[in-house]
């Protein structure tokens, strides 16, 4: 029989002063993709406490077991460890925060931080009621997902678990704290990197014409991706072009040898994502011709795809959730076009992502992510850490 609502709530409301405490710990002391020793030593005390098994895996990843002592099936449920190389604001949108973060250039400016205590909160309750329970839980802590340093090593070690779900939730600062959106389908886009360079032939700025230059080229070449994004990809599967920096030359009378752009792709049709790389490559290429120059195509590939939420499970937390929060806590609508590395876990079962709101005008929570700015409403630890332990209680206890 699945945990009741009332002892989840109550459960929850226990864990308050633990989420916060542990929120704040965790966000006073980041570390970057990779690095994140401390963290990881953090999170094995904690699941040491419980009596976890803990699994190393290479590098600063790791998944504790929870194990029930009865048959069942087998969830995992997942959150990341690693901070990005942001310099924090004192402020956020209105307000001093609440904690900040003590090592300068490195900031949770992704909410990373609440969902590790929110995962270590949910390890307390359900170890605390584990004979109410069926099956296994695995807590996963992946190292480095803000880089993809950390997820193909967590996946082949989960391998031999023979997991039957994968669960994991994402604060998000566009919707309101109190409001979790379970999308059916993609809810979060793939990401393709977009990386090139366009080499010519340097030359004095007086006599353009002893040169070959690489900067009309790009020019012409982002004239011609735009164009091409108007005409040629699907309009009714959204894919966007974002280009984050383009760099050559470095004086006003010289014309260098190259320019190199970069930026990503985003989609949620992971067939129109393959066909928008195919169109980038070949616009870039054959303007690039046009003007005598030559196109290298340094990293212009595929490297996330869309975070889809398998139809059974996304029902069954509409349903669940609900139960224990109520209607009027479902959002709809609200996919999100960051990419995750949460989508390479569907290659091993069924699996499911749930965006869960941390804005608050009130308190200055609702800055975009990766933002100086951003900042967390540490209410929405609450909600989604009651989502958590009711979807997993529901789930193995569902026959």
């Amino acid at each position: 029989m699945a945990l009741e609502n009332k002892t989840i709530i109550d459960s929850v409301v226990e864990e308050k002063e633990f989420l916060v405490n542990t929120r704040r710990h965790l966000h006073e002391n980041p570390e970057l993709s990779g690095e994140e020793f401390e963290t990881s030593k953090f999170l094995k005390n904690e699941c040491q406490k419980l009596g976890l098994d803990i699994h190393n895996v290479d590098g600063t990843g790791f998944y504790a077991i929870l194990d029930t002592g009865r048959e069942g099936k087998t969830i995992g449920l997942r959150a990341d460890i690693d901070a990005l190389p942001v310099k924090e604001n004192n402020l956020n949108l209105k307000n001093n925060r609440v904690c900040k973060s003590k090592v300068d250039g490195v900031f949770h400016a992704c909410g990373h931080d609440g969902h590790m205590a929110i995962s270590l909160a949910t390890a307390r309750i359900l170890t605390k009621h584990k004979d109410k329970l069926n099956g296994k839980i695995i807590f996963i802590f992946e190292e480095g997902e803000e880089t993809g340093v950390g997820i193909d090593k967590m996946i082949k070690a989960l391998e031999k678990e023979k997991i039957d779900a994968f669960y994991s939730n994402h604060l998000v600062s566009f919707l309101d704290t109190g409001k979790i959106y379970i999308g059916d389908g993609p809810v979060m886009a793939g990401c393709a990197l977009v990386d090139f360079t366009i080499k010519g032939k340097g030359g004095h700025g007086s006599r353009p014409d002893l040169s070959i230059s690489p900067i009309f080229a790009a020019a012409n070449v982002l004239t011609g991706l735009a164009s091409a994004w108007a005409n040629r990809v699907d309009v009714t599967k959204t894919v966007t072009l974002g280009l984050g920096s383009i760099n050559g030359g470095s004086a006003a009378n010289v014309i260098p040898d190259t320019v190199n752009i970069t930026g990503t792709l985003r989609y949620f049709d992971l067939e129109e994502g393959n066909k928008a790389v195919g169109i980038l490559k070949k616009v870039g290429r054959l303007t690039t011709e046009a003007h005598d120059c030559e196109f290298i195509a340094n990293k212009i590939n595929v490297v996330a795809s869309p975070v889809i939420n398998d139809l059974a499970l996304a029902k069954l937390a509409r349903k669940s959730i609900s139960s224990v929060l109520g209607d009027n806590y479902l959002a709809y609508d609200s996919n999100w076009f960051a990419s995750e590395s949460f989508s390479k876990y569907g290659s091993l079962a069924p699996s499911l992502f749930a965006l869960v709101g941390t804005k608050n005008d009130i308190i200055g929570s609702g800055a975009e992510h990766h933002n100086e700015y951003f900042d967390l409403d540490e209410e929405s630890l609450y909600y989604a850490t009651c989502s958590m332990v009711k979807f997993t209680s529901e789930y193995l206890n569902n026959n």
